[in-house]
């Protein structure tokens, strides 16, 4: 005898699955594939890292060749291109303080192969100086690695009559506006150094800018600029040759390559402090395991004795540390260097 239709019906639900059922097989197919998209991901990520590089890397700086950006980079390039088993390429592209070269590597693919050795300038300074920035560092760049930091020193041509910060200041005061003093570029470090020194003395000195470090020095040797900060390594070897006069060290102490040298503090100026730094950043968009593997490789060159005694006899320190910390230590600068620039009057362009 056939059965009721309402028991075969019944019968046919109860072989189906139930709605809640259906949902749970969803869930745990969902969960399945996600699992395997972040694991085959994370295993794309380490690929990446441990293939890395796979083919020569470029270390692009925004100061042309002669400077102290040039030389730390070629300190840093041999030693990486050892570890690496790849050539590492000093690529100069001068201009704008900094921000060509920064652009520059925005528009590089984001694979680690494009890097971006910078100062303080670029990184933290120009955000106050110019109103329409190129990028946003923190947002555009990731932090690889501090790598160097590096006091500015306050030299003379030899022919002008002061050898002392006092001298110097009673010569402006004298000739207001007729003194002046050169940088490596508006907005650079050097460049805030002096409006520090000029705003603690209470004298009225011109500002005569400069495409880098190297022509910026050259024209104080030829006496066609009379004053210059700048970054200890590029002004050591005249300052040894008696080419140009140390006056005063914008650090809280003396350094010493230069022990005779008075620090700012020391002359009644504690405020004007410029200890100018440098370090590796790349675009935003480079995979994390790619930036861990650079930070490790930056802080093993900077561990490295050859490297170290090689910034030191220059005047400059070796430093290192992480990603993390950088990231921190930017931001603190950025902050630091806005009230500077508001201090001295400057407004942005």
């Amino acid at each position: 005898m056939p059965r009721p239709a309402r028991q075969r019906g019944e019968r046919m639900i109860q072989n189906e699955p139930t709605v809640a059922c259906r949902l749970a097989y969803g869930a745990v197919f969902s969960l399945l594939s996600s699992a395997i998209a972040l694991a085959l991901a994370f295993d794309v990520r380490i690929a990446m890292a441990q293939e890395f590089p796979a083919r020569p890397v470029r270390l692009v700086i925004g100061f042309p060749p002669g400077g102290p950006a040039d030389f730390f980079a070629r300190t840093l390039a041999e030693p990486l291109s050892k570890q690496w088993g790849q050539p590492v390429l000093v690529d100069n592209r001068a201009g704008a303080n900094g921000l060509i070269a920064a652009e520059f590597v925005l528009r590089s693919p984001a694979d680690g192969h494009a890097l971006y050795l910078s100062s303080a300038g670029a990184l933290v300074i120009q955000q106050h100086l110019q109103l329409k920035m190129p990028f946003e560092t923190l947002v555009d760049f990731a932090p690889v690695s501090h790598v160097v930091s590096v006091p500015e020193l306050l030299v003379a041509h030899p022919a002008l009559p002061a050898a002392s910060v006092k001298e110097l200041v009673a010569l402006a005061r004298r000739r207001p506006g007729q003194v002046t003093f050169a940088s490596t570029s508006t907005g650079s470090m050097p460049h805030l150094a002096g409006e520090q020194f000029k705003a603690a003395a209470g004298i009225d000195i011109t500002h005569v800018p400069f495409k880098g470090a190297a022509p910026a020095v050259i024209d104080v040797m030829a006496g066609h600029v009379q004053i210059l900060f700048a970054d200890l390594p590029i002004l050591l070897p005249q300052v040894k040759g008696g080419k140009l006069r140390p006056l005063v060290l914008a650090s809280n102490r003396r350094h010493p390559l230069l022990s005779e040298v008075p620090t700012t503090a020391e002359v009644g100026m504690p405020g004007v402090l410029a200890d100018n730094w440098y370090g590796v950043m790349v675009p935003v968009k480079t995979p994390a395991a790619v930036v861990s593997r650079l930070n490790q490789s930056l802080v093993k060159v900077l561990q490295e004795p050859a490297v170290r005694t090689r910034l030191a006899d220059q005047g400059a320190e070796a430093t290192g540390g992480t990603a993390e910390q950088f990231a921190e230590f930017i931001r603190a600068e950025a902050a630091r260097w806005g009230k500077v620039v508001r201090a001295a009057g400057l407004k942005p362009e």
